[in-house]
């Protein structure tokens, strides 16, 4: 009889009923539990809780009743707010269709809670906040070796990421999964791990496999960021657990890290080839990409990042690739999201994101045929197809235009050779008055480069060389010109002139803030700069750029809505008051180390994407007078780069200059985009001039936005002396080191 009794409470249980999805997840999310918690406790996996908050799949006996008695004991404790929908649902027939091709985790991704000190590499470890015995009381005990990639526990409440810029998918629903997985292995299983917690079985046994799963069944990608542009190819991260799978190392040998890629002889690359799949140029390294050709306008591609052979950089992604396969889903997701799908270094995305938004060719309708076509002349305001040379003066040494000019072997060639548009580094000695002062306070402004590209107007084209042409500051070219005479002690601030000691001020016009001695070649930007501070200049020579546009506008747009939306996950909003502002960038990192990952990440795209607009010869058996790779795209443009970088400086110095006429104060520092001066008090608040709340028109402004400061640093004046005097380096640049404090090299001012 206790049988039957047994078998009639076993049925009882099979239709236990069970509150509706959402309240599942609501009432997890109430305590504070994980997914990976509840799926321990019920001893199945992570990816069959996914799928019965999401309500793709039901619980199965034994596992319902278990799974209903933890729910039950949860709505004891969180009841539903008012006029929530919590009506029990009841398992369907055993006949009904229950879809399993995914399970799916539909949770947005969660802010961590409150950190515990630092880990390795700085990441805060989260506090796990504590399951109550008596919830779990009577569910099965956690099956043995828990799980893979768990995700860190959330506190329950609290504020979840704001979405910015392109959605996962957007209303596509060829990319409805998201642009990117991180793909991971363990138990005998592979799953990948999508952004806002989705989680995808992957049925791949090979690599190949998993390519074409990822295109046929994956539902990942980007929806293209311009009308004319493609959508993103879909990303995969491949954990060590998933590398191991699919038969490809954890780590490159020595000889494969120089190389930048394994060898083209490896088994894996054997069964893509037998399968039809190809490599690019840069082979199989850890940023692959296979593909096949196009068929028709569907491209048929899929990369790969590999965070165990350094894909994710820690100077540029800190230590995102030790995170669990979750937590990078959730950094890279939202970097992707925000920006764009990583195709690359953080270098390599910037320059990609610049031609994703004015892709260089698009689509017109044959008039004969009526088919589409790639249209015969490039997309206005973007730079075309084929690459142009630059100027002699704008070139770096060992560039073919510059061998051509038949220079002597060993000749160096000076201002009035060669542009010279770089980041400011210069310092002085600090005088009588300053020494009396008590500190040291460093102001950086944020997202620098960037600020100097909005707006810019660039060449679109090749050069055109002018002889004496009269200088025009909205035709953006490199201009030969002397501004020798241009006297900093007297100057215009806008309308007025006013009279400054000039001995004090770093020159607009070179880098290492020298006066200039005579004729040198200078971008748009810096021979404008010395007109608005009054002064003629008479050009003798320019290659000035007819076609041009505000090619970088958009670029920025993206870069610092980006930027802003992730520093308000993090607490630092646009429009907070100074004191509030500072308060609130005292800890922003420790709020979320996540988010302080993707924010590292978005400054390094705007200086790499600059960066990379001039890039190098990277190996490759060049010598000089040889092109090398990069030449041949059309986004290698030292034009552009010298443009926004004179911009910058310009921009710094302006503010230098209205604050000097304002306050009487100098720089005695300025490396980069960070200035310091010499204050009584050790806030930034103690430096700049604020009345009533508004700061001074066209000078320093304490904030969050592009082109605003924060606090950089603050040290004493003492220290200042100190190092000084210790390295022997009368001049040495305490903007480098005004963060904190230490001097790990000696910097003479050299």
């Amino acid at each position: 009889m206790s049988e039957l009794f047994d078998a009639v409470d076993a049925l009882v249980a099979s239709r236990a009923k069970l509150p509706p999805p959402a309240e599942r997840k609501r009432l997890r999310s109430a305590h504070g539990l994980t997914i990976d918690e509840v799926a321990g406790a019920l001893k199945v996996r992570r990816a069959t809780v996914s799928g019965w908050e999401s309500g793709k799949t039901e619980p199965r006996p034994p596992e319902r009743d278990a799974y209903a008695r933890l729910l039950d004991r949860l709505a004891e404790l969180y009841p539903a707010p008012p006029g929530m929908d919590t009506a029990a649902e009841t398992v369907p027939a055993q006949d009904a269709p229950v879809p399993a091709t995914f399970t799916a985790a539909p949770a947005p991704a969660e802010p961590l809670p409150t950190e515990q000190s630092s880990g390795a590499a700085g990441v805060s470890t989260p506090v796990k906040p504590q399951v109550p015995a008596e919830v779990l009381a009577d569910a099965p005990a956690a099956a043995p070796g828990g799980t893979t990639g768990s995700p860190a526990s959330r506190r329950p409440g609290a504020r979840k990421a704001s979405a910015a810029g392109t959605p996962a998918g957007g209303a596509d629903p060829r990319f409805e999964n998201g642009p990117l997985a991180v793909v991971d292995a363990g138990d005998g299983e592979v799953v990948a791990y999508c952004v806002g917690g989705l989680v995808l079985d992957v049925p791949a046994k090979s690599l190949p496999s998993l390519v074409e799963w990822t295109l046929a069944e994956a539902k990942l990608g980007q929806p293209k960021l311009s009308g004319p542009g493609r959508p993103a190819d879909p990303l995969l991260v491949l954990t060590p657990a998933a590398l191991e799978r699919y038969g490809l190392p954890t780590t490159l040998t020595a000889q494969e890290k120089d190389a930048g890629r394994i060898p083209e002889g490896h088994k894996v690359i054997k069964q893509l080839t037998r399968a039809n799949w190809k490599l690019t140029k840069r082979g199989f390294g850890p940023w692959a990409r296979i593909y096949r050709p196009a068929k028709g306008s569907e491209r048929q591609c899929v990369q790969l990042c590999i965070p165990s052979w350094n894909a994710l950089d820690p100077r540029f992604w800190g230590a995102a690739a030790q995170l669990p396969p979750a937590e990078l889903a959730r950094v890279l997701g939202t970097y992707a999201m925000r920006v764009m799908t990583p195709r690359g270094s953080t270098a390599v995305t910037g320059l990609e994101l610049m031609t994703a938004l004015h892709p260089p060719t698009h689509a017109v309708r044959d008039e004969e045929t009526g088919a589409l076509r790639q249209a015969d002349a490039k997309t206005p305001g973007s730079l075309g197809s084929n690459p142009v040379d630059c100027a002699p003066c704008e070139a770096p040494d060992g560039h073919p235009v510059v061998t051509a000019l038949g220079l002597p072997r060993f000749h160096v060639r000076g201002p009035a050779e060669k542009l010279f548009e770089e980041a400011y580094d210069w310092a002085r000695p600090m005088t009588d008055a300053e020494c009396t002062l008590r500190y040291l306070v460093g102001l950086d402004v944020n997202m620098a480069f960037a600020a100097g590209a909005n707006g810019l107007t660039v060449g679109l084209g090749e050069p055109t060389h002018v002889m004496n042409p009269v200088f025009d500051p909205k035709l953006p070219g490199s201009w030969l010109v002397d501004l020798s005479h241009v006297d900093l002690s007297h100057v215009k601030v806008g309308k007025e002139w006013v009279e400054l000691d000039g001995s004090l001020l770093p020159s607009p016009f070179t880098p290492k803030g020298d006066q200039p001695t005579g004729p040198a070649w200078y971008a748009t930007p810096t021979v404008a700069y010395a007109q608005e501070l009054g002064y003629d200049v008479t050009p003798t020579e320019a290659y000035v750029r007819y076609d041009n546009g505000r090619y970088l506008d958009g670029w920025y747009q993206r870069l610092r809505d980006a930027y802003l939306a992730t520093m308000a996950d993090l607490g630092v909003h646009a429009d907070m008051e100074p004191a509030g502002f500072l308060a609130a960038m005292d800890s922003y990192k420790g709020r979320d180390p996540e988010l302080s990952i993707v924010i590292t990440a978005i400054k390094a795209t705007v200086k790499g994407g600059i960066g990379k607009l001039r890039e190098r010869p990277r190996g490759e058996g060049w010598r000089p007078g040889e092109r090398w790779r990069a030449l041949e795209r059309p986004t290698w443009r030292p034009d552009i780069r010298a443009a926004v970088i004179s911009r910058t400086r310009i921009n710094l110095h302006r503010k230098i200059v209205k604050h000097a006429a304002f306050t009487g104060q100098h720089p005695i520092a300025v490396l980069s985009d960070c200035v310091v001066y010499a204050s009584d008090g050790p806030s930034p608040l103690d430096v700049l001039p604020y009345r009533d709340g508004k700061p001074l028109p066209g000078g320093f402004k304490l904030g969050i936005n592009p082109g605003l400061v924060k606090h950089e640093g603050t040290q004493t004046v003492l220290w200042g002396e100190g190092v000084r005097e210790q390295f022997d380096a009368p001049q040495l640049n305490f903007a480098r080191f005004i963060k904190d404090g230490t001097v790990t090299d000696a910097d003479n001012g050299e």
